[in-house]
C-alpha cells in the first residue's frame, strides 16, 4: 500500500502502532513509516524508523522479516550517501533471507547496484532474482524486476533489449492496483522513448507520468532527472536548469535523498553548459563530482567529470592538463560500457587540436569518429563531428565537407521526427559546429558560390516544411479558449487598474505552460528535405536586375555574398558584434522617434544607418546596381531596419530569412477568388483608422461576429472585402477567415514574447491571436500586412533559426509580409498604410508598394522612423 497509496498507508501504520502492537507488527508498521520517509519525506526520519523496524524484526525471531527490513535500510543507506554502510545491510539481508524473501532482496540489491552505477552486478542480482519471483507467482515484485532490468539495458545502450522488458514489465501491472508502479512504468516507457530517439513520444509519456504521480501526491524528482535529459536533447537547456535548481531547492527542503541530489546537479550541470552559463555549469557538476565520490558512485562520478571538464574548457582553460582529464574520463566511460564515452573522446581530441597536438588529437577522435555507423541521432552525429575534426587536421577540406554533410544528414532525420516548430528550431543548435567547420572549409576550397550552398545548408531550416498540424485534441482546444479568456481579462485589468493580478496572471502562465506541453508532444510528419539549394535555379529566377544579398557569419565577421547577373561574389565587411550592438542602438533611436518631439534625434539615427551599412554590406554596398535588392541576414540581425542604410532606402526592399525560402515564396501562386480581410482589434491609439477608410476604398463593410452577405466559397474576385472589428474580430471567426485568404490587413497591438517566441500574439476582441493559432490554418493567406508594433520581432534560437509571428506564416503559404520591427507611432502607421493599399491596387509587390509609400510620406521626423520600422518579408 506504501506505493499504491503512500499517504493511506502512512495512517494505516500510524494506527497500527498506537494499538500496542507485537513487534513483528510493529516492525512492518516502523519499516513502512521508513519507506514514506525515505522516498517523500526526510532521510533521517525515514533510517530512524528503519533502524527500529530492523531492531523488532530480530525481537520478534524472524529472519524473513529480518532479511526484508536489511534490504529497505540498505536501500535508505545509499540514498543517503552512506554506501558502504547500506552494501553491508544486503550481506546481511541476502544471507538472513531464504527463497521468494531472499529473491525480494536480491532485487532490491540490485536496484542499489543500478543507483551507484554498477550495472554488472545489477543484472547479476536481477537475473538471480526474477525467476523465484515468477515462480512465487508475485506479479508485482516480478514486474518490478522486469522494470528495473530494462533500465539497466537502457544505461548500457541496449534499447530494444529495455523495452522488451518494458513491455513484460507492462502486461503485468495491467493486472495490479499498483497505481504508483504504473506510473513508474508510463516514466520508464518514456525514457525508452528517449533512448530510441523519439523525443515527442518521450515528453508525452513523461507529461503522463508526472498526471498519475500528482494523484498520488508522491514527489517526482527521477521524473524531474529524466525530463530535463530530453529537454537537452530537444535544445530546451534554459528550461532544464531552471527546473533542475527548483529540484534541487525543493529536495533541501525535506531532507531528501542525497543521491538524488547528485542527479539533479549532474544533470543542472549539463544544462548550464548547454545553455552557455560555464560559470553556474563548473559549480554544479564540481559539487556533483565530491557527492559522487562520497557515495562510492563511480559511474555517475565519472560522467560529471565529463561535464567538468567541458565547461572548464568552455570557460577558455584548454590546457594538457584537461586532454589528460578528458582521455581519462573516455576509457572509465569505455569500461563501463557508457554510451557517452565517445563524447568524452570527442572532447580530448579537440582540446588535443587547439593546443596543436596532432597525433594525440588524431587518436582520441578516431576513437570518437566509429561512433557515427550507428546508435541514436545525437550519438551519430558526435562521431561525424569526430570525423571533420580529422579530416580538418588533415587538410582535407573534402574530407571535412563530406563529415559535415553527412552528420547534418543525421541531424535533419532526427529534426524531422520534431512536430513542434520550436523544436525543430532549437534542435538545430546540435549541428551549429559541423555548419559552421563547413562553411569555413567552403570558403577555403570553393569560394563564394560553395559558401552560399553552406550558409544555406544551415539557414531557417525550420522553414523548408511547415510544422506538424496541431492535432484535434479537445483538451488543447478547451486549453487555448481558456488561455484567451484568462489572457483577455488580465489585460483588461492591468488597463483599468494600472496593476496586473497576481491571480489571473498566475493562471495564464500555467495555461500557456500546458498548451506548449501538448504542442511539443506533436510527431513529424515530412520526410527530410530532399530539394537541395540549387545556386544556378537562384540566379536564374535573379535574372540581371534583382540582387540577393546574404550575410553569412564566419568567426565574428560578416561575409558579403551578392548573387545576381549569373554569378556569386564575396566580399568582407565588419565584426558581427559592432553591427549588433549598431543595431540596438537604432532601435532604441526608433523607439525615441515614435514620439513627437524626438527630432533632434533623426540625424543621429541616419547616421547609425550609415555605420550599420559600413558594418554590414562594407564594399558591396557599391556594387548592389539599381533594382530591387532582397537581403538574406542572420537571425542575429533580424532587428536591422534595413529600410534605413543609406544604400538600401530609396530601393525595392525585401528580407528573407533563407535564399530557399525567397525562392519558395516567390514560386507560390495566389489563391483564386481574391479574397480580401480586413481585421481591426481593440485599443488602438489611431482606432484603426486605416480599417475604416480602406473599408470605404474597397467598399466593405464592417461586419458582426458572422460574415453576412457573401457565403464562404464563393468566388469574389476583387469585391467587397470581409470586415472584422469590435466584437467581430474574435479569434475564431479571424482564423477561419484568414484561412486561404489572397490579402489580410490586421491592425491590432502586437506583443513579442522573448521568453516564449511562440505566445507573442495580436490583441483580439476576444484576447490574444497567439502563433499557435496560426499554425492551425490549413493556408495562411497569400499576402499579410501586420500594421502594429513588434510583429516583425524574433527570437534567434539553435543554430541560425528564427522564432516570432512572421516566421509562422511563411511556412503556411505566406507568400509576402509587411510587419514592424519597432514601436511605432500609432498615427503616423494610418498614411503608411493607405499608400501602401494604393500600390497594391496599382498591382505592384509589397517591396515596391511599401517603397512607393515610404515616398509619399510626410518629411517629419515621425513619419520617416515610421516608414523605417516596416519591411516586406517574402517575395509576393
Amino acid at each position: 500500500m506504501v506505493f499504491a497509496s503512500p499517504n493511506e498507508a502512512l495512517e494505516r501504520a500510524g494506527e497500527v502502532l498506537e494499538a500496542d502492537p507485537s513487534p513483528l507488527h510493529a516492525s512492518v508498521a516502523h519499516q513502512v513509516i521508513g519507506i514514506w520517509q525515505r522516498d517523500f519525506g526526510d532521510m533521517r526520519r525515514a533510517l530512524a524508523h528503519l533502524r527500529r523496524a530492523r531492531d523488532l524484526a530480530a525481537r520478534a525471531d524472524s529472519a524473513e522479516r529480518e532479511a526484508d527490513v536489511l534490504a529497505t535500510l540498505g536501500v535508505a543507506l545509499v540514498h543517503s550517501g552512506r554506501t558502504r554502510e547500506g552494501l553491508a545491510a544486503f550481506e546481511r539481508g541476502v544471507a538472513r533471507g531464504t527463497g521468494h524473501t531472499r529473491a525480494r532482496v536480491l532485487y532490491r540489491r540490485a536496484y542499489v547496484w543500478w543507483v551507484l552505477g554498477r550495472h554488472g552486478e545489477a543484472l547479476e542480482d536481477v537475473r538471480r532474482a526474477i525467476p523465484v519471483l515468477r515462480q512465487a507467482e508475485d506479479v508485482i515484485w516480478t514486474a518490478r524486476a522486469l522494470t528495473l532490468r530494462a533500465t539497466v539495458h537502457l544505461a548500457l545502450g541496449a534499447v530494444e533489449r529495455a523495452e522488451a522488458d518494458f513491455a513484460a514489465a507492462e502486461a503485468l501491472w495491467d493486472t495490479t492496483g499498483q497505481e504508483h508502479d504504473k506510473a513508474d512504468a508510463v516514466e520508464s516507457r518514456g525514457l525508452a522513448a528517449f533512448r530510441s530517439g523519439d523525443v515527442p513520444a518521450a515528453l508525452r509519456l513523461l507529461d503522463e507520468a508526472e498526471e498519475r504521480y500528482a494523484k498520488l501526491g508522491t514527489p517526482t524528482f527521477m521524473l524531474t532527472i529524466r525530463r530535463c535529459e530530453v529537454l537537452l536533447a530537444a535544445g530546451l537547456a534554459r528550461e532544464a536548469l531552471a527546473e533542475a535548481d527548483a529540484a534541487i531547492t525543493a529536495l533541501d527542503g525535506i531532507g531528501g535523498q542525497s543521491t538524488r541530489k547528485a542527479e539533479l546537479l549532474l544533470v543542472a550541470a549539463r544544462a548550464a553548459r548547454l545553455a552557455d552559463d560555464t560559470q553556474t555549469a563548473i559549480a554544479r557538476a564540481a559539487l556533483a563530482v565530491r557527492l559522487f565520490a562520497a557515495q562510492r558512485r563511480t559511474w555517475y562520478e565519472t560522467h560529471a567529470r565529463l561535464v567538468l571538464t567541458e565547461a572548464r574548457v568552455a570557460a577558455g582553460r584548454a590546457s594538457g592538463r584537461l586532454v589528460a582529464d578528458a582521455a581519462e574520463v573516455a576509457e572509465r566511460l569505455a569500461a563501463f560500457g557508457a554510451p557517452a564515452a565517445p563524447e568524452a573522446s570527442l572532447l580530448a581530441g579537440r582540446i588535443a587540436l587547439e593546443l596543436g597536438w596532432t597525433a594525440d588529437a588524431e587518436r582520441h577522435l578516431a576513437v570518437a569518429a566509429r561512433s557515427r555507423r550507428g546508435g541514436p541521432p545525437l550519438a551519430r552525429m558526435t562521431g561525424w563531428a569526430a570525423q571533420a575534426l580529422r579530416a580538418r587536421a588533415a587538410g582535407s577540406a573534402r574530407g571535412v565537407l563530406e563529415a559535415c554533410r553527412r552528420g547534418l544528414d543525421v541531424l535533419d532525420d532526427h529534426r524531422m521526427t520534431l512536430g513542434a516548430s520550436e523544436l525543430r528550431a532549437r534542435a538545430t543548435a546540435q549541428g551549429a559546429e559541423l555548419a559552421a567547420m563547413a562553411q569555413r572549409a567552403s570558403l577555403v576550397s570553393g569560394g563564394p558560390r560553395r559558401l552560399l550552398v553552406w550558409s544555406e545548408r544551415w539557414r531557417a531550416t525550420v522553414l523548408a516544411t511547415p510544422p506538424a498540424r496541431p492535432p484535434a485534441d479537445p483538451a488543447l482546444l478547451r486549453g487555448m479558449t481558456a488561455y484567451r479568456e484568462i489572457a483577455a481579462r488580465a489585460q483588461e485589468a492591468r488597463l483599468d487598474g494600472g496593476r496586473p493580478v497576481p491571480a489571473l496572471e498566475r493562471e495564464q502562465r500555467r495555461l500557456e505552460r500546458e498548451i506548449r506541453s501538448r504542442t511539443l508532444h506533436m510527431r513529424g510528419e515530412a520526410a527530410g528535405d530532399g530539394d537541395r539549394f540549387d545556386v544556378d535555379r537562384l540566379l536564374g529566377r535573379l535574372g540581371d536586375d534583382l540582387r540577393l544579398v546574404e550575410l553569412a557569419v564566419l568567426d565574428g565577421r560578416v561575409h558579403v555574398l551578392l548573387c545576381g547577373q549569373g554569378r556569386v561574389r564575396r566580399f568582407e565587411a565588419g565584426p558581427l558584434a559592432e553591427a549588433e550592438r549598431e543595431a540596438e542602438h537604432v532601435q532604441a533611436g526608433l523607439r525615441r522617434l515614435a514620439h513627437p518631439g524626438a527630432e533632434a534625434r533623426l540625424p543621429v539615427v541616419e547616421a547609425a544607418g550609415a555605420r550599420l551599412q559600413e558594418l554590414l554590406l562594407g564594399p558591396a554596398a557599391a556594387h548592389l546596381g539599381s533594382g530591387p535588392v532582397v537581403i538574406v541576414p542572420p537571425g542575429r540581425l533580424h532587428r536591422v531596419p534595413w529600410a534605413l542604410l543609406p544604400a538600401l532606402r530609396e530601393r525595392v526592399l525585401s528580407v528573407s530569412p533563407s535564399a530557399s525560402s525567397w525562392l519558395r515564396a516567390r514560386e507560390t501562386e495566389p489563391p483564386p477568388g481574391g479574397r480580401r480581410v480586413l481585421v481591426r482589434g481593440p485599443g488602438l491609439a489611431s482606432r484603426g483608422a486605416e480599417v475604416t477608410e480602406l473599408a470605404g476604398r474597397y467598399g466593405g463593410e464592417a461586419e458582426g461576429p458572422w460574415r453576412a452577405g457573401v457565403p464562404r466559397g464563393r468566388p469574389e474576385g476583387h469585391g467587397p472585402p470581409v470586415v472584422l472589428e469590435e466584437d467581430g474580430a474574435r479569434v475564431p471567426l479571424v482564423l477561419r477567415e484568414l484561412d486561404g485568404a489572397a490579402l489580410a490587413h490586421i491592425a491590432a497591438h502586437g506583443t513579442f514574447r522573448a521568453d516564449s517566441p511562440l505566445f507573442s500574439s495580436l490583441r483580439m476582441a476576444d484576447g490574444p491571436l497567439i502563433v499557435h493559432d496560426f499554425e492551425r490554418l490549413d493556408r495562411s493567406p497569400y499576402r499579410i500586412i501586420l500594421s502594429c508594433c513588434d510583429t516583425a520581432r524574433f527570437a534567434s534560437v539553435g543554430a541560425d533559426e528564427l522564432l516570432g509571428l512572421v516566421t509562422a506564416l511563411l511556412p503556411l503559404g505566406t507568400a509576402g509580409v509587411v510587419a514592424c520591427s519597432a514601436p511605432v507611432n500609432d498615427a503616423a502607421v494610418v498614411p503608411l498604410m493607405l499608400a501602401l493599399h494604393k500600390g497594391l491596387d496599382a498591382g505592384l509587390s509589397l517591396a515596391e508598394a511599401l517603397r512607393d509609400a515610404r515616398a509619399a510620406l510626410p518629411g517629419d521626423a515621425v513619419h520617416q522612423a515610421t516608414g523605417w520600422a516596416f519591411s516586406a518579408f517574402g517575395a509576393a
